[in-house]
């Protein structure tokens, strides 16, 4: 399995620092929960139905004709390339590392590439699978861009795979209103947004054939009750929403001046986190680990990912916390 950020248990014991003294950011995951209220007791003691009003609600809120719940979005990425014969496959890079290797073991030819070059050259692929915003490289697309590419695989039985995990924020980009076309698929978290990560809720929006086919690999009962109660109130309250938005933008931009602040430009950012590539990353992942701050280290390349701070008082944490590194002494 590879490796992901939200390791906090593993953290506390190498650092020997308990769990509920880490601040952790080491995930694009929201600060900001949704409100969950009370799960009724009814919701707990009966099978999840489909026809509850949880799809009609996700299409409304993602603006598709037709989407699909599933177990978080990894559950379509891991799935997705099963449903194709042997194909060459161009993923971003650097990018979510589940996307190439979900389609390399399905034993398709897998390319990680830089989105540029991917978008060149689309004639030599059958997929592209690209992230927007990527994670962590903050790669952007024009719309216009993303429909010629769709157009280009579509016209020969390709596919074009959207990861829009984090789109949530910035919802006017989004390509879910499209995904009624063949060949476009557009993955979609509800945990990021939401901070509902516990969940393991997502969505896809696609062409109602490639839908079925997912679903009958999926398997009935995708979502629990549980989830698919507390999913139709989060994605119809548009109030929290607004709100969530404007904070999460807020914040992301409060952290991006304080690594700046610090010397640590940010190399690419989006509303969830900001992504700090350079060769010492490693040597400053470990110092702010030793003061119960947990950062997404990437090796290849070299970076950090920072996601936001829940509050004031986590941001003078992690302020005084980058004041105290040494950077004499830091040599990657």
């Amino acid at each position: 399995m590879l490796e992901h950020g939200g390791r906090l248990l593993q953290a506390a014991r190498a650092y020997g620092i308990p769990p509920d003294r880490w601040l952790d950011l080491s995930t694009g995951i929201s600060p900001f929960t949704w409100p969950v209220p009370s799960i009724p007791a009814s919701v707990w003691q009966r099978l999840p139905e489909d026809d509850d009003g949880l799809v009609e609600i996700a299409c409304a809120y993602y603006g598709a004709s037709h989407v699909l719940p599933v177990a978080g979005s990894q559950a379509a990425i891991q799935t997705l390339p099963v449903l194709r014969t042997p194909s060459r496959v161009g993923v971003i890079a650097p990018g979510y590392n589940e996307h190439a290797h979900a389609w390399r073991r399905a034993g398709h030819a897998v390319d990680t590439l830089p989105a540029s070059t991917l978008l060149v050259d689309v004639a030599r692929f059958d997929v592209l699978v690209l992230i927007h915003p990527n994670n962590p490289g903050g790669d952007r697309f024009d719309p216009d861009t993303l429909r010629a590419c769709h157009q280009a695989l579509a016209s020969r039985g390709g596919w074009l795979v959207v990861d829009e995990a984090f789109m949530d924020a910035t919802p006017g980009e989004s390509l879910c209103g499209e995904a009624w076309r063949e060949g476009l698929i557009v993955l979609r978290s509800a945990g990021k947004f939401f901070g509902l990560a516990g969940a393991r809720a997502g969505f896809v929006a696609a062409h109602p054939s490639v839908l079925e086919a997912l679903r009958d690999r999926l398997g009935p009962w995708a979502l629990s009750g549980p989830t698919r109660f507390v999913l139709k109130q989060a994605l119809a309250d548009v109030a929290w929403q607004g709100e969530a938005r404007e904070r999460l933008c807020s914040a992301s931009d409060q952290l991006a001046s304080m690594l700046t602040r610090h010397g640590m430009v940010p190399t690419a950012g989006c509303a969830f986190f900001q992504w700090w590539r350079e060769a010492r990353a490693e040597v400053v992942h470990t110092a702010l680990a030793r003061q119960g701050i947990l950062t997404r280290l990437f090796a290849a390349p070299a970076s950090l990912r920072f996601g936001l701070p829940a509050d004031a008082a986590a941001f003078r944490r992690l302020d005084e916390a980058l004041q105290s590194l040494e950077w004499e002494t830091l040599s990657p």
